[in-house]
């Protein structure tokens, strides 16, 4: 059967006996136009089942109505690695480490876009998320910026040059790091989050060393964290160590493993939730009690957090209010191209629960 034409607006404006011109400002601006018009045009509208271009609009008004999120990528080949007839195909997988769960899903972004698209569309504009491989950033940057009003851009996603090089051409905002005076950015204090957080674990461990578990390398984030977890050990010496968790549960559980060949820690500090999850795990199948032997934090506050066992102490930070605010900021620079670069930073807060100590309350 052939595929039936799309309504165009000159359909509507025959249908409605009005000119194209009076279709666009009703649907534009229909504050502008009679009652009588508009309904006959809204009528014309749903009977033909018309839907608007937003290509076409964008080209009339230099507008798409769409934003755009730029978040970090992963090169996955797009090869099928499961048959397209699943008959007979079932499998049992040993999962009790999570290792075939999805690797590439990150909690923290699930809600920072969560909030970027609650915002969007509550400013009438759509959202388009976007992941940006190491191999094609700079085609996908290109193409966005095509496509977009404006664009968000989570911090490490993209090398500093080619943020810089994006905003000569697009309304931008970063998003969990810093370029003073060359873009707006949103961020949360993580320094001091941390640093508050260390000092209260350095009061209330137990006997031990302390385990840092550090962040990913290249991340605003992580260094801001480390930075206050330094803070904080220079009001309180003792035995500490770090190792690379790199934002990962897999990463917190083999850290934790190496720590506890040479003997269990007082204490570890994740970098986030997910690698002080993975240190939790080790911990518990080694026979370390937590928190008589040993304290762990996080840093994020991801739901998973709150349902561990024990219940892990984390800094709170508004990921979906870090969506929400870098929404408001771009439509801000939209209105405002010329206004100075406004550097935004969020407050955190710390959430004490069971794997800090024994008397904490649920949240």
């Amino acid at each position: 059967m052939p595929r039936r034409k799309s309504p165009t607006v000159y359909d509507v404006a025959e249908h409605a006996g009005v000119s194209i011109a009076t279709v666009s400002r009703v649907l534009r601006s229909p504050e502008k136009v009679t009652v009588s018009t508009r309904e006959r045009v809204l009528a014309a509208v749903q009977d033909l089942r018309y839907v608007p271009n937003a290509s076409a609009r964008g080209l009339a008004g230099r507008r798409t109505g769409v934003l755009g999120l730029l978040i970090p990528g992963h090169d996955i080949s797009t090869a099928s690695r499961r048959p397209v007839d699943a008959s007979g195909t079932i499998e049992f997988l040993d999962d009790h480490h999570d290792s075939h769960g999805g690797p590439f899903r990150n909690r923290y972004f699930e809600q920072l876009v969560h909030g970027a698209e609650a915002a969007t569309w509550d400013a009438g504009y759509g959202l388009l998320i976007a992941a940006g491989s190491s191999v094609s950033r700079d085609m996908v940057v290109r193409d966005l910026t095509g496509r977009v009003d404006g664009l968000a851009v989570i911090a490490r996603t993209l090398p500093d040059e080619l943020i810089t090089r994006a905003a000569d051409s697009v309304p931008l905002v970063l998003v969990a790091g810093r370029l003073p005076g060359t873009t707006d950015s949103v961020s949360v204090d993580n320094r001091g989050g941390m640093s508050a957080l260390t000092e209260y674990v350095l009061r209330v461990k137990p006997p031990g060393p302390t385990l840092y578990l550090a962040g990913s390398v290249d991340s605003p984030d992580a260094v801001e964290r480390e930075l206050g977890f330094r803070d904080a050990l220079a009001a309180h010496p003792g035995p500490w160590h770090t190792a690379a968790a790199d934002f990962s549960w897999q990463g917190g559980h083999e850290a934790a493993l190496e720590q506890l060949r040479s003997g269990p820690p007082g204490a570890v500090i994740g970098a986030n939730d997910q690698s002080a999850l993975g240190a939790l795990a080790a911990l518990r199948v080694a026979g370390v009690r937590v928190p008589e032997e040993c304290v762990v934090t996080g840093f994020d506050g991801i739901d998973e957090s709150r349902y561990s066992h024990p219940p892990l102490t984390t800094v709170r930070q508004p990921m979906a209010d870090l969506g929400i605010h870098a929404v408001e900021a771009l439509l801000s620079r939209i209105a405002d191209p010329g206004a100075e670069p406004r550097d935004l930073r969020l407050a955190v807060d710390v959430l004490l629960r069971q794997s800090s100590e024994l008397s904490a309350p649920t949240d």
